[in-house]
């Protein structure tokens, strides 16, 4: 009998894609195939097949790679536990060099290549002088012939989230997102890699977002909110002048993609597709997809022209493109077919919250009846969910089930009031009205129960929610790392950035606001429980603090409400390794049976 958990668990998932700036390497990580993410490599004119470059007992992640693509900038952290620590990559011998210390007390943001190939930059919330974490992001110098490390500039608040220093193209100069002002908002910064007077070269306010990259030696395209609508911009150094290149609703821009001239490609959204757009002065034409998929996101430029890019949708596992100029698209990494994994593609699927919001997410129907509905939440809640694969979701399907996954509102890719409209009611609002009403639309459709709700992160917390706060309509809820209690979640985070984001979303901290935090709580309203819970959390998770299960575990026993737990040492935020991602499959649909078989008790 086909195990159909574990086939999931292995579908190849590519992340991290890189091409060298030469043109002749890309380099990408695949997680699947093997029990953790690691690295893998291809000659981009075809001359070789695809090589794994590690076998880690821990995830790897790209963080740069050398112009002739001979060495890589590595990153990985033990357990997941996003502690990270930095290693360099031969690509023809395989050696790894671990660079930065193995840590679990500060965060280690970016990293990139100087010039000269002959030191690194980084960020972290540590001062290496006196072995102290910092209360910013200081901005670090390693050069790799000694180890010694030298700082260019200090900062006393938090990074971006996911943003390193970027070095320019002359490589003189590093591009710096800060947030100096307030939370969510970013301010970029140009640090001299000399070690002189750092500037600020671009604040369009305390609570604007920005995210930007080098084009040129003088100029830096950035994708921005600003005068409440999202805009794409051109930021010209030597004179200062900024130029607004587009913005909603003709386009709603997400990141900017240097190309190798003057040219470059707006990441955007309309709706829940991420597209790409040439821009050419103030003209943008559509990037065209000729890869047989229905979406194609390019990651990286290629000095021919073209484009190195992920070709995907939920048909088959996604695919490694390179796409020439006219748009021609040349297979650098396909999967494996796999006949008895059979991929279900979803149902764009519409409906209207409470309050008149128009919504939309992904239905995914079984062959046959339903066993019931599943409405799988995405983290956040600042990202949406396409029509990629999931394996998760797909996993239900095959196993029966229908799963809505919807993009509630404070999900990217429907504009600036959309995403932000989360803020107005701060966490457990009205966004979960919307995932309520798009599980009773879908069953309007005719679809059957009983109801389900899980996810990771915020989809966690969204599962809390929605066993407590709307036990009259789901069955089971399979939190994952999930925010029990807010004030807890905010005091356990280890990640200075992850208070920020709180503070953001919920407009200040548990102290200012204690009422606001308590009532969004989950843990506050499990005497309404009616159904079944199965909690799933990673000990070594830094994000969302286990901090958040140990509570959640000890309430539930002392006020007598069954429940299930599952617990893994060697996970962080989200379970990720394939042997335990099959386990927590095999579990959910065991779960899901049995819950859905017993129902709800009676209050």
């Amino acid at each position: 009998m086909t195990d159909l958990a574990a086939l999931w668990a292995a579908v190849p998932q590519l992340s991290n894609i890189h091409a060298s700036a030469d043109g002749r390497w890309a380099f990408w990580c695949l997680a699947g195939p093997t029990e953790t993410e690691n690295v893998w490599c291809a000659p981009l004119d075809g001359s070789a097949p695809p090589r794994m470059l590690t076998d880690g007992q821990d995830h790897y992640l790209i963080r740069d790679v050398a112009p002739d693509g001979s060495r890589l900038l590595l990153a990985q952290s033990l357990n997941a536990n996003e502690h990270d620590h930095l290693l360099l990559l031969d690509r023809e011998t395989g050696a790894l060099r671990q660079i930065t210390p193995t840590q679990d007390t500060h965060y280690v943001y970016g990293g990139a290549f100087a010039a000269d190939q002959g030191a690194v930059f980084f960020l972290a919330d540590f001062d290496y002088a006196t072995d102290q974490v910092t209360a910013g992001a200081w901005l670090w110098r390693q050069d790799l012939a000694t180890g010694a490390r030298t700082c260019l500039a200090q900062a006393d608040s938090p990074p971006h989230f996911y943003v390193g220093p970027l070095l320019s193209p002359d490589g003189t100069r590093l591009l710096w997102h800060r947030s100096d002002r307030a939370p969510g908002g970013y301010q970029l910064w140009i640090v001299p890699v000399d070690g002189a007077q750092a500037r600020k070269v671009l604040d369009l306010g305390e609570r604007n977002n920005v995210l930007a990259v080098w084009l040129d030696a003088d100029r830096i395209g950035f994708a921005c909110d600003h005068d409440g609508r999202d805009r794409l911009g051109v930021l010209t150094l030597s004179t200062g002048a900024g130029d607004w290149i587009a913005e909603e609703p003709q386009l709603y821009p997400h990141a900017v993609l240097a190309g190798t001239g003057q040219d470059f490609l707006c990441i955007h959204h309309e709706e829940s597709h991420t597209r790409a757009a040439l821009v050419r002065g103030h003209d943008l034409r559509p990037l065209p997809n000729l890869s047989g998929r229905r979406s194609l996101l390019p990651h990286a430029a290629l000095p021919d022209g073209g484009w190195l890019a992920e070709a995907y949708d939920a048909d088959a596992p996604h695919d490694l493109v390179a796409v020439a100029e006219d748009g021609n698209c040349r297979a650098i990494w396909r999967a494996a077919p796999e006949p008895a994994r059979r991929h279900t593609a979803p149902q764009d699927f519409r409906w209207t919250a409470p309050d008149g919001r128009a919504l939309q997410g992904w239905l995914y129907r079984p062959d046959g009846v339903p066993k019931g509905l599943i409405g799988y939440v995405h983290g956040g809640p600042t990202w949406h969910s396409e029509d990629w694969v999931n394996p998760k979701i797909q996993f239900w399907v095959s196993q029966g089930y229908a799963v809505l996954d919807p993009n509630y509102r404070g999900s990217t890719g429907f504009g600036y009031a959309h995403r932000e409209a989360v803020k107005e009611d701060g966490w457990g609002g009205r966004e979960q009205a919307d995932i309520r009403a798009g599980l009773e639309a879908a069953l309007t459709t005719g679809l059957p129960g009983p109801v389900a709700v899980a996810g990771n992160s915020y989809g966690g917390f969204s599962s809390w929610f929605a066993i407590t706060r709307h036990s009259d309509l789901v069955t089971a809820a399979i939190p994952m790392c999930g925010m029990y209690r807010l004030d807890i979640d905010y005091h356990a985070t280890e990640m200075p950035h992850g208070r920020a984001y709180s503070e953001e979303m919920m407009g200040g901290t548990p102290e200012e606001f204690p009422e606001k935090y308590a009532n969004a709580s989950p843990g506050r309203f499990i005497d309404r429980i009616r159904g079944h819970v199965m909690i799933v959390h990673g000990l070594a998770d830094s994000n969302v603090g286990p901090e958040n299960t140990h509570t959640a575990v000890r309430e539930l026993t002392a006020a007598g409400i069954p429940h299930e737990v599952m617990l893994f040492p060697d996970e962080g935020h989200g379970v990720f390794r394939r042997p335990n991602v099959t386990a927590y499959l095999r579990a959910s649909a065991a779960f899901l049976q049995r819950a859905f078989h017993d129902g709800r008790r009676e209050g």
